[in-house]
């Protein structure tokens, strides 16, 4: 009987913790989902438990303020990034373009966090990017210098182009979406082409087959819109 007893205590417990967790994830995902959409600092909790029906009360047992919300957010965030950038062996432009749509992903899933200027500035969050920004650039130069070893990238041409090259690769990884919403670009397409393309010049003829091999002819003929060099083009009077 004694027996029966603890063990209906445990179920009971396990129960009742997985019903937190599980009502924890509910909040977070519409925290998410409403700070995408509004803003971060647009949104207080009243309104965000409304749209959940439950009371504040009941929301703030599980998230004191917002700020506890923005931390799980950016620890589930970090979780996903630490899990998805797995420690690489020898740099290339492979795990470059693996970076690349890991970052394009999580721009889409946490738009917020990189749209809003006070958000990347909050002392949560600020740290983490910069340590990211700059193990990203660092990845990047690593891959450009192994490039070269292998004869697949053409030595500098002038100090600071290789440099100057990881940062804007850097940017458009991290910037792209924010750039879209500026321009009020609607197409679907990620900013790794744009990458490819200040890339391309830079490559050996090796380099080149290489990344023919990897991404195919038919992705090296639709990097962009061709340029028109037409002057007439842009002279309006």
């Amino acid at each position: 009987m004694t027996r029966n007893i603890v063990s209906n205590i445990k179920l009971f417990h396990i129960f009742i913790k997985k019903r937190k967790l599980a009502t924890k994830k509910r909040i977070l995902d519409q925290a998410i989902k409403a700070f995408n959409k509004s803003g971060y600092g647009a949104v207080n909790l009243f309104e965000l438990a409304k749209s959940l029906d439950m009371s504040r009360g009941n929301m703030t047992y599980h998230f004191k303020d917002k700020e506890a919300l923005l931390k799980e957010i950016t620890d589930q965030l970090w979780e996903k990034l630490t899990n998805a950038r797995v420690a690489k062996s020898i740099p290339s432009f492979q795990n470059l373009h693996h970076d690349a749509q890991l970052y394009y992903r999580l721009q889409k899933e946490y738009s917020f966090i990189f749209h809003d200027n006070q958000v990347l500035k909050h002392s949560l969050i600020a740290p983490k990017m910069k340590s990211l920004a700059a193990k990203t650039v660092q990845d990047i130069e690593m891959a450009i210098a192994f490039s070269i070893q292998l004869g697949n990238m053409k030595a500098e041409p002038v100090p600071g182009v290789y440099k100057n090259l990881a940062i804007t690769s850097w940017m458009m990884m991290f910037f792209w979406s924010s750039q879209q919403t500026i321009r009020g670009d609607k197409t679907k397409e990620d900013g790794e082409k744009v990458i490819w393309s200040l890339l391309l010049p830079h490559l050996t003829k090796k380099g080149l087959a290489s990344f023919k091999k990897f991404f195919g002819q038919d992705y090296l003929t639709s990097l962009g819109e061709e340029f028109d060099q037409n002057m007439d083009s842009y002279l309006t009077f």
